[in-house]
């Protein structure tokens, strides 16, 4: 059975206790016992919608407008955030946010792809997809995160970097280029989370990191599925055969040992319970950084080095 059909039943149990629930009211008959059989049967409804989802669905889930954003999770996770604005060179780009906060005491840098929360917020954001000034405002917060020896984190959500004109006169390509190879080399310990949809360069600029984390139901890979079909059969109809061909599900790149370590979702995907996620990363965080920390300089560029050449 398809995600689909699991939440029209999941509606329609939703339907029918709320009717119950406001016949008992209305008529005074206790029909808790009744109810509590039907609030069973409905959670384990939505356990088994959400147990085997297929690749498509995971990206579906991945997409939605109401999943937490990186704003959602500084917020919920950081204190004292200070958000710091442009690249030295060009401008400042909104699709990635940035700047220094508090993890409990340990000061860090904070780097995120953004989302918008409607359509006007994703217009003013591009859709999450940056322009070169945006990975550039990024090296530079990075930069200076190795000069205090603050630990990086990275929220990781795009489709893609932007690939419009404009963007690729200001030397897109370079700028995600330059990210990688800065990235290798920066003396402080980076982890990078992918929060959402990991997609092409536009996401690996962000995630050449000690430690990589996926939440359950978000995806990795080199392009869109989309993108994928129109390359491989002219066919952008045929993204959801390609989502199950590019093994781009957490479990999927966990297995091929991608990435460090899935962090489970609230039932129903994270915007659910955006706080219980939040919570469930910032406990990873508490526990990866000092491990990270306690590593000499020179150990930790090894094991990174190690990490990308074994994959």
């Amino acid at each position: 059975m398809s995600l689909g059909e699991f939440q029209k039943q999941i509606q329609e149990m939703e339907k029918k206790i709320k009717e119950i629930h406001l016949f008992s009211q209305q008529q005074g008959v206790d029909l808790s016992e009744e109810l509590k059989r039907m609030e069973e049967k409905l959670q384990n409804l939505r356990k088994q919608a959400y147990y085997n989802l297929t690749p498509w669905e995971k990206i579906t889930i991945a997409r939605k407008m109401e999943r937490p954003t990186a704003l959602d999770y500084i917020q919920y996770i950081f204190t004292d955030f200070m958000e710091l604005h442009g690249d030295r060179y060009f401008g400042d780009d909104p699709a990635i946010i940035g700047g220094i906060a508090w993890l409990e005491k340990i000061p860090v840098t904070v780097i995120g792809q953004q989302k918008g929360r409607n359509t006007k917020e994703n217009i003013y954001q591009n859709f999450g997809m940056p322009h070169p000034e945006g990975y550039r405002k990024a090296l530079r917060l990075m930069k200076q995160a190795e000069k205090f020896r603050r630990p990086i984190i990275c929220f990781i959500d795009t489709p893609g970097a932007f690939c419009g004109i404009g963007a690729e006169e200001r030397g897109q390509g370079e700028a995600i280029a330059r990210n990688l190879l800065e990235m290798s080399m920066l003396k402080t310990p980076i982890v990078s989370l992918v929060i959402g949809e990991g997609g092409s360069g536009g996401a690996l600029a962000l995630g050449v990191a000690d430690q990589i984390w996926m939440l359950e139901h978000s995806v990795y890979s080199i392009l869109s599925p989309e993108g994928y079909a129109s390359i491989l059969w002219k066919d952008s109809n045929r993204a959801e055969e390609a989502a199950e061909k590019m093994k781009l599900t957490a479990q999927d790149l966990k297995s091929f040992g991608i990435i460090d370590g899935i962090l489970a979702e609230p039932l129903g995907g994270a915007h659910e319970e955006p706080k219980e996620m939040a919570q469930t990363i910032k406990k990873t965080l508490l526990e990866i950084i000092p491990k990270m920390k306690n590593n000499s300089m020179e150990e930790l560029l090894r094991k990174r080095y190690e990490k990308f050449r074994k994959m």
